[in-house]
C-alpha cells in the first residue's frame, strides 16, 4: 500500500441540525494529528462538522468524494451518536475504509466500542499525534496492529488492547496545527453568546493538570501530569497567527495558570513583540495572584474563565477541588481589580448527597459574586471520572446501560435532589440573576468601558431570541 489517506471528521454534537450548532473553536487534537501525518509523506483532510454546517449526509458525502483509506473520528460524550450513526454509512458504503475513533469517550470505552460496533476497526487510546503515525506505517506495511501501542482492534471479534503508549512530555515536539485544514471561521460562545468578534482561533500551551476532580475525565486521560510548552515554543505560534491574521484567541489548556511564573513571562514577551492580541483563558481560585492576572490583562487577556464549583466546603472537598469558597471570593475581587473585562464562573449542583440547602447556597454564593456570567451544570457522570467509578461500586449506576450517554447523578443516587427540582432552581436562578437592577446597571457601565465588551454586545443584538434558547438549552441538555 502507498502513503495513506486520512480523512477526520469531528462531529456535531446533534444530529442533522445544521445551523443549530456552533463550532466554539478549531478540533486542535484532530488538527495536530492530521499535521503530523501530512509531515510525513501521508494526505490529510479534515471536516468539522458543526463549524462547516455539514448534515449528516453531507458529511458521509464529503467522505465518498474523498475516499480516504483510514476515516478517523473524534468522539465526546455529545458527538458520540451522531459519530456511530455516520461511521456505520460509511462503512456499509466503502466496506474497505479503515474507521478510528480517539478522544475521551473512545478511549474510556474502547473494549465496549470494539465488541458492539462491527463497523468501528480502531480506538486509538489518549494522545492520538504518535499513534496516528504509528498506525499509518504499520497500514502502509500491511504490518500488525498488535504492535502499534496506544490502540484497541478487534482480532475473531474480541477487542484485543495494546500496550500503553506513553504521553508526550516534550510538546515542543509537535508541529503548529494546521488550521488551514478546515474551510471554517471560528467564533467563542457562552451560553450562546458570541465573544469573538474578530479573526479568532484557540492554542494549547500546555497538557493534563496535576489535580483530581472527581467529576473530571482530563485526571484519568492525562494521568494527573502537567507538561507545559516553552514560552519561546508558544510565541512561535502566536508570531504565526499573527501573519495569518488572527487577533483574537482562547487558550484551551487544563490548567493554563498552574504555573504564575511562567504566564508571567510569557505575558511580558507579548508585550515586548508588541502584540495586539485579544485573549481569554481558565484560572484555578487558588493560584491566581494579582501580579499574574495584572501582566495577563496588560498583555491583552479580556475574559477569565474560573472553576469555582460550589459555595459549600463540604461538596468542594467531594469533589476532591481543594480549593475553598473562600479563596473564589479573593480570587475573583483580584481578578477585577486587575482590570479583566469578563468575568465567567462555573458552578456545578447535584452532587450525590448534597442537600437542597446546599444546592441553594451555591446558588447564593453564585449570587452574592461580582462576576459576569454563572454557567450553572448539573452533576453528570460518565465513564472515565471517579464519580462514575464511585456510583457504578455501590451500584447506583448500571454501567451497561449508562456507558454511552451517562447520566445525570440526581436521576440515580437515592440521597440526590431530584433533577427536575435543580433545573427549576437553576432557571429561576438564571431569571433573576439577569434581572436585578444593580447587576444591569453594573454591566451596562462596564460595557460602556470596555471595547471587547461593547464588540461582543453589537455582535450579539440581532441574536437575542437564540440566546435565550441556547440557555434553555444548557439547562436541559444531557450531561457531559
Amino acid at each position: 500500500m502507498n502513503a495513506m489517506k486520512f480523512s477526520f471528521i469531528s462531529p456535531s454534537p446533534a444530529l442533522d441540525t445544521p445551523g443549530k450548532v456552533t463550532a466554539a473553536w478549531p478540533p486542535l487534537g484532530i488538527l495536530y494529528c492530521a499535521t503530523l501525518l501530512a509531515a510525513n509523506g501521508n494526505s490529510v483532510s479534515v471536516l468539522d462538522q458543526a463549524a462547516q454546517g455539514f448534515s449528516s449526509r453531507q458529511a458521509i458525502q464529503w467522505v465518498g468524494r474523498e475516499d480516504p483509506d483510514v476515516l478517523g473520528f473524534s468522539v465526546l460524550l455529545p458527538s458520540f451518536e451522531g459519530a456511530l450513526s455516520m461511521a456505520k454509512q460509511v462503512k456499509a458504503q466503502n466496506p474497505n475504509v479503515i474507521i478510528v475513533f480517539g478522544n475521551y469517550q473512545a478511549t474510556f470505552n474502547a473494549e465496549r466500542i470494539i465488541e458492539k460496533y462491527p463497523f468501528v476497526d480502531v480506538i486509538v487510546r489518549g494522545e492520538g499525534e504518535h499513534t496516528s503515525l504509528e498506525l499509518a506505517k504499520c497500514l502502509e506495511k500491511n504490518g500488525k496492529l498488535g504492535e502499534v501501542a496506544g490502540i484497541v482492534f478487534r482480532k475473531n471479534g474480541k477487542a484485543v488492547s495494546t500496550a500503553e503508549r506513553p504521553l508526550l512530555r516534550d510538546l515542543n515536539g509537535l508541529p503548529i496545527p494546521d488550521r488551514s485544514l478546515i474551510d471554517a471561521s471560528y467564533s467563542s460562545n457562552i451560553f450562546g453568546i458570541k465573544v469573538a468578534s474578530r479573526k479568532f482561533t484557540s492554542i494549547v500551551s500546555s497538557r493534563g493538570c496535576p489535580f483530581g476532580c472527581s467529576f473530571c475525565a482530563c485526571t484519568m486521560f492525562a494521568q494527573r501530569l502537567w507538561r507545559p510548552r516553552s514560552v519561546e515554543n508558544i510565541m512561535n505560534e502566536l508570531y504565526f497567527l499573527q501573519g495569518e491574521g488572527y487577533e483574537q484567541f482562547l487558550f484551551v489548556d487544563d490548567n493554563f495558570t498552574l504555573n504564575p511564573k511562567r504566564v508571567i513571562e510569557l505575558c511580558r514577551r507579548i508585550r515586548k513583540e508588541k502584540m495586539d492580541f485579544e485573549w481569554w483563558c481558565d484560572s484555578r481560585v487558588d493560584n491566581c495572584t494579582y501580579d499574574m492576572l495584572r501582566e495577563m490583562v496588560k498583555a491583552g487577556c479580556r475574559l477569565l474563565y474560573f472553576g469555582i464549583e460550589s459555595g459549600n466546603q463540604r461538596i468542594l472537598d467531594y469533589y476532591k477541588k481543594g480549593i475553598t469558597p473562600q479563596q473564589t471570593t479573593n480570587a475573583v475581587r483580584k481578578a477585577r481589580r486587575a482590570g479583566i473585562d469578563v468575568i465567567v464562573g462555573s458552578f456545578i449542583v447535584g452532587a450525590p448527597d448534597e442537600t437542597l440547602g446546599e444546592i441553594q447556597n451555591t446558588l447564593k454564593f453564585a449570587h452574592e459574586l461580582d462576576i459576569d456570567v454563572p454557567q450553572l451544570n448539573v452533576l453528570g457522570t460518565f465513564p472515565g471520572t471517579a464519580t462514575w467509578n464511585e456510583l457504578v461500586a455501590k451500584g447506583y449506576v448500571d454501567a451497561n446501560q449508562h456507558w454511552e450517554n451517562g447520566v445525570y447523578v440526581s436521576e440515580v443516587s437515592p440521597h440526590a435532589v431530584p433533577l427536575p427540582i435543580i433545573r427549576s432552581l437553576i432557571y429561576d436562578y438564571f431569571r433573576t440573576f439577569y434581572l436585578r437592577p444593580e447587576v444591569l446597571f453594573k454591566e451596562i457601565f462596564r460595557t460602556f468601558k470596555s471595547s471587547f465588551r461593547m464588540a461582543a454586545l453589537l455582535s450579539n443584538l440581532t441574536r437575542v431570541n437564540q440566546i435565550i434558547e441556547t440557555v434553555k438549552q444548557e439547562i436541559n441538555t444531557k450531561p457531559c
